[in-house]
Order: C-alpha cells, then sequence, then structure tokens
C-alpha cells in the first residue's frame, strides 16, 4: 500500500472529522497535515485525531492570511492532495497551491463564481480537481445521478420528467418561531437562503430567487417543508441537459422555519447586507446543538418506454457516529466522508484536471470503504 501525505486546510469542525476518518481508516496508509490561521487550532486538531484515531499520524502548521509560510512551503513540497475545508473565497488561493505543487485537490464550497475559477485554474493542471464534493453539493448529486442512470437502464430511456434532491441538516428538536438550531455554520445558512438557485424547468436552466417556493413533504413518514437554496444542483442541470425536463435542488427544514427566514429578509434595510443581517440574527436568535441529523432524499420520475409513469426513490438518515475513539456530528461525517472519498478517488486514479460529480463513477463513489461506512451501500 501507497504511502500519501495529505494537507488539510482548515481546522474546523469539518477539517477534523476529514483528518480523523483518514487516520482511522484501513483503506489508506497515510500521514495528516492539518493546517490552519490559527496555529493553537491546528496543533488541537492534530493531537484530536492522534489521540482518537487508530492508525495513521497527524501534525499542524500554520496557515498565514496570505502567502506562504516556510512550514506551509514545506508542507506543500511533499503533499500528494489538499482537502479544501477553508470558507469557499479562499478556494482558488488553494487550488493555485495544489497546481502549482503539483498535487491533486478536492473541495467543499458552493459557493458558483470561486468554482468557476478553480474550474479555470485546473484547465491544464497535470493533478486532479474534484470541486464541491461534500453533502450539498457533493453526495445529493451523485446519488441522484446514480438513480437517473438506475431509472434508464432498468426503463429502457433516457429522458425523464423530474429529478428532485432534497437535504436537511437538522436538530432533533426545534421551537417556535424559528423551528431550526444550527449544526453547522450560520453564514453558508445566511448565504444559500440569499443567493439565486439554479434549476431546469421544461428542458431550460435559469436562476430563480432562492426561498421562492416552500412546500410540504413527508419523508419517512416525517413531515417537512422544502424550498430552493443556491449552490445544491452542482454541474447535474449542464450535464444532463436534454434528458430531464425539470431538475432541482431544495433544502429540508421544519414547518415554519422558511417563513420566519422570509419575514427576516423581507425586512431588512435596503442599505444593509441581507446576509450579514441575517446571519447576525441567526446568531443572536437561534442556538446552536450537537445531538443533529441529516436527511437525504433523491427521486427521479418519468415515463417508461411503454408510456408507464414511474419513479426510483431514495432516502436516507444519518445520525451522529463513532470514528475511532469520538462520536462525530451528522453534519460532520456526511460533509467529510465523500472529501475523503473523493481523496482516495484521486490518489488512486489518473484524473487531471477538473472532475466534477456527474463525471465519478456513482457505484465507485456511494459504495466506496469512507462513504459506504456513512450513508450506508446503494444498490
Amino acid at each position: 500500500m501507497n504511502h500519501y501525505n495529505i494537507l488539510i486546510a482548515g481546522a474546523g469542525g469539518i477539517g477534523k472529522a476529514a483528518g480523523l476518518i483518514l487516520a482511522d481508516n484501513k483503506s489508506i496508509d497515510c500521514t495528516i497535515h492539518i493546517g490552519d490561521r490559527y496555529l493553537t487550532q491546528a496543533e488541537k486538531a492534530a493531537d484530536l485525531i492522534n489521540y482518537n484515531s487508530r492508525g495513521n499520524s497527524s501534525n499542524a502548521f500554520l496557515i498565514p492570511e496570505e502567502g506562504l509560510s516556510d512550514d506551509m512551503k514545506v508542507v506543500l513540497e511533499k503533499a500528494d492532495i489538499i482537502l479544501d475545508c477553508l470558507p469557499g473565497a479562499q478556494a482558488p488561493r488553494l487550488a493555485q497551491y495544489a497546481k502549482d505543487y503539483k498535487c491533486h485537490y478536492a473541495n467543499l464550497t458552493e459557493y458558483v463564481k470561486e468554482t468557476d475559477m478553480v474550474t479555470e485554474i485546473a484547465k491544464d493542471a497535470e493533478t486532479g480537481f474534484i470541486l464541491q464534493t461534500g453533502l450539498a453539493p457533493g453526495y445529493i448529486n451523485i446519488i441522484a445521478h446514480h438513480l437517473y442512470k438506475k431509472f434508464a437502464k432498468q426503463h429502457g430511456v433516457e429522458v425523464v420528467d423530474n429529478i428532485d434532491m432534497k437535504v436537511g441538516a437538522l436538530s432533533k428538536h426545534a421551537r417556535a418561531p424559528y423551528f431550526y438550531a444550527f449544526t453547522w455554520s450560520p453564514i453558508g445558512v445566511a448565504t444559500e437562503y440569499i443567493k439565486d438557485a439554479v434549476v431546469v424547468e421544461d428542458f431550460k436552466t435559469s436562476k430563480i430567487p432562492s426561498l421562492s417556493a416552500t412546500k410540504k413533504i413527508i419523508i419517512d413518514g416525517i413531515e417537512y417543508e422544502d424550498d430552493f437554496t443556491s449552490g445544491g444542483a452542482a454541474d447535474l442541470p449542464k450535464a444532463l441537459e436534454g434528458k430531464v425536463k425539470n431538475l432541482n435542488y431544495k433544502t429540508l427544514r421544519f414547518p415554519g422555519h422558511y417563513k420566519w427566514a422570509k419575514s427576516v429578509i423581507e425586512n431588512t434595510p435596503a442599505d444593509v447586507d441581507p446576509v450579514e443581517n441575517l446571519n447576525k440574527l441567526m446568531l443572536d436568535t437561534i442556538p446552536a446543538v450537537e445531538d443533529d441529523v441529516v436527511v437525504v432524499f433523491a427521486s427521479v420520475k418519468g415515463k417508461d418506454k411503454n408510456g408507464v409513469l414511474r419513479a426510483i426513490e431514495k432516502s436516507i438518515h444519518v445520525y451522529p457516529s463513532k470514528i475511532g475513539k469520538i462520536t462525530l456530528r451528522a453534519i460532520q461525517t456526511t460533509t467529510a466522508a465523500p472529501l475523503c472519498e473523493a481523496a482516495l478517488i484521486l490518489l488512486n486514479g489518473k484524473h487531471k484536471g477538473a472532475v466534477f460529480q456527474s463525471q465519478i463513477d456513482t457505484d465507485t463513489f456511494l459504495n466506496g470503504p469512507i462513504v459506504s461506512n456513512i450513508y450506508g451501500k446503494i444498490d
């Protein structure tokens, strides 16, 4: 088995989870180098990984606000891959380092502008760049693509009516008036509520306002509400162009939450940044919790070759799980596991340039040793 040096940029909840998952997994032999703009945070993350995992080792380094430190240069010179867990605005910077130092790269961000910038950086790279490989975008797009291919094969068609993707990172309990509790970044929630969503309607790709069509849905007997949010569709609208009449990504919440969120957005003063305002109000009002659940739902609907309307649907509930000696929140494992699986695909393959969800072999990814351990195997 080859030994790999893995650079994790960002020592927050997802960076720590990715390091622990890789360090504790028998399918890879590696050294984890975890960096952060606060060296003490990186050191705490490295100590957590070393103490709670049963295999690979970890060490810490400083990521400066700008440019490269000598320590970071040393790590980059031996790195085989960068796993980017920093805020999305940093993605082009880290991607350029990956290209310059000829190592693979994978990130999580749903930011469209930065994703386009990384795609341009990766064009003539000698290594692979898997983009938007977290939960949503990420896992949800790959399982939706998997269901599309399964539907097409089973029913002898290529064109379908609908592909629906839904994900909710939720608390187990919620109270009025916001019917929500934070399980991940408040700024990420605020951003996806404000920026436009990409959808396919009647075979045409377009942008529509987020939170513009709240509807109720029952999944496994539990009532939720869903609405359009930005980022989650990833590259599927382009990849399945002409093959799906309607395609969308929606975020799941408990009933009543979106009414509250929209009232906040609508009452934001014209001279105030709506993302910052919503983020601040949520931080001041809504608590953060550790005991969470991630709900994933994907469906494909259309007519078979005989004209009979059919659907394939898949729902998954992921709860906190034990990795090594500690329990990680569901949002940590469901986000970090796809990132780590992407790392295995890049390290074991011959990818060059940008790689999107639609270009990843769905069976290999969904039933890989890391992803399947968190989400379960998919037929």
